[in-house]
């Protein structure tokens, strides 16, 4: 059974006996970000059962949870400059991943939230992955990103530096951000499966050779047990690499508890604004790199302790980590700053989630966008995304190439078992083709009511001719906002701000 780090207080007296009286409200505000890698669905918020997630329902409790969150990107590094930034990936230049041969980093001139906090006195800190770039425009007081299993796997070791640097803001008086970046559940290299297991899982569980996290207490998960989600194959190699999953996610949990314990203990528990989510999709087929619900639909939580009359309450308002940065802001009462990037001026097209907490049921956050790239240096495939309270209108800009696969999922015994009974004739057990999956439509449109597996494509569908019409306008409203240099493409060139058409439709 896990540890039940940080459990849920049954009553205003076993809360005060576990951490002490509750904090009358500090003088200063403050702001915590917990970022999950490659996480997906797996605490019982989100209806699982299987995966122990006991402290994220602690958190959930204090908390509105969006059912709808979203990531502007379904990809690392841009996902982490969209949450810093506020910009889009196409906005903010964060094109693709940050380290090795694939070298993608933001505009210079991008105004990032921890610098905008640091110009106003809010102490910021990191501790976890980092990769984003360049440092100038992401900078933090407090830094603590590498060697990165230990500052984004090894909980006890995170909850010293998070304690370093909750000391750190109480020394300086000031207010602070702390962006906690995990690790979890991010796999591990190719190369170590078979030794740490596929998502690092085995890594510091006390095992002869693995190391031991002191305030970590391993979880193993039997593999018929867990919950296969409908864009998976059922199989017993499906299996297992979603209970590894499991293991790390749980670990991850039982982090979330530690830290918010520190917090708490620190006298933070009434003045702290919580935000929590994850980057991307989980790391297996359709779900991480792509923009369909797998891909872009992430776990979101916004705890906010001047709206407790709310906690406890789900809302389906369509939330993304794009709107994080106008929420921090909102939440200091900072104002974005005036600025130019590319010769156009700036304006967060996210908005502030702290009305949400105010009303979740507020029907005016009615859609978000996102817009990907690349993730690695050799997966050119861009797309841009409007969903709104009912459809998914995408934009396959290179639709005639097939989709590229990612490096973390071609080994991956999903794709390799669909691969392989593709090859061999036989039934895959998946809900696509190889074929359907690497050939897209230029455009997709689909009734997530209707059709939450997306699997019929309404872009010529008469009868939904103007909703496709109106999507489209209101998308590339948001692509010219934006600056987005792709926004003429695949059929015309921008030139001088107006698309010009080039005539290279396919002709036989």
């Amino acid at each position: 059974m896990s540890c039940l780090l940080f459990p849920v207080c049954i009553s205003a007296l076993v809360c005060s006996t576990l951490f002490g009286s509750v904090q009358a409200k500090g003088k200063h505000k403050n702001a915590v970000i917990f970022l999950v890698d490659d996480g997906g669905f797996m605490q019982s918020a989100y209806n699982n059962t299987v995966c122990d997630t006991p402290n994220l329902d602690y958190l959930s409790s204090r908390a509105v949870t969006f059912t709808r969150g979203y990531t502007g990107v379904s990809s690392c590094s841009p996902s982490r400059a969209v949450l810093l930034s506020g910009l889009p990936s196409h906005q903010n230049g964060m094109y693709g991943i940050q380290h090795s041969v694939h070298h993608f980093q933001s505009f210079d001139g991008v105004r990032s939230l921890p610098n905008i906090l640091s110009n106003h006195g809010i102490m910021t800190g990191l501790v976890g992955k980092y990769h984003v770039a360049p440092k100038s425009v992401y900078t933090f007081d407090y830094m603590k990103t590498s060697p990165i299993d230990q500052v984004g796997r090894n909980i006890t070791h995170m909850k010293h530096l998070i304690r370093k640097f909750l000391k750190k803001a109480k020394n300086a008086d000031k207010p602070f951000l702390l962006y906690v970046a995990f690790f979890d559940t991010h796999r591990g290299g190719v190369n170590t499966w078979d030794r740490l297991g596929p998502f690092m899982n085995k890594w510091g569980s006390g095992a002869p050779g693995m190391g031991s996290i002191q305030d970590w207490q391993p979880k193993v998960y039997d593999p018929s047990k867990v919950i296969v989600p409908f864009f998976l194959p059922d199989t017993p190699a499906v299996r297992e690499d979603i209970a590894a999953m499991y293991t790390t996610f749980n670990r991850m949990d039982q982090g979330v508890g530690l830290f918010l314990k520190e917090l708490f203990d620190a006298g933070h528990k009434d003045n702290t604004l919580v935000l929590f989510s994850a980057d991307n999709g989980i790391p297996f087929p359709a779900a991480k790199t792509n923009l369909y619900e797998p891909g872009m639909g992430e776990p979101m939580l916004i705890s906010s302790p001047d709206h407790t009359h709310n906690w406890g309450k789900k809302s389906s308002a369509p939330a993304s980590l794009m709107d994080f940065t106008p929420t921090v802001l909102d939440w200091f009462g900072v104002q974005y700053p005036q600025y130019k990037l590319n010769g156009q001026k700036v304006k967060l097209t996210g908005r502030s989630l702290l009305p949400l907490a105010a009303n979740p049921y507020d029907t005016d956050y009615n859609h978000t966008y996102a817009s990907h790239q690349w993730h690695g240096i050799t997966m050119a495939y861009p797309m841009r995304v409007l969903v709104n309270s009912r459809y998914r209108l995408i934009h396959n800009i290179n639709w005639r190439a097939p989709y590229p696969i990612s490096t973390q999922i071609f080994p991956t015994s999903a794709f390799q078992g669909i691969l392989n009974d593709t090859r061999e004739g036989k039934p895959t057990g998946w809900y696509k083709t190889l074929h359907t999956y690497y050939y897209r439509d230029e455009w997709e449109l689909y009734d997530l009511q209707t059709d939450p597996k997306e699997l019929k494509n309404l872009a010529k569908d008469p009868n939904h001719k103007e909703t496709f019409q109106n999507m489209q306008k209101k998308l590339q409203a948001w692509l010219v906002e934006t600056n987005d240099p792709w926004r003429c493409m695949p059929h015309s060139v921008l030139l001088q701000g107006e698309c010009h058409l080039m005539d290279n439709e396919f002709m036989p």
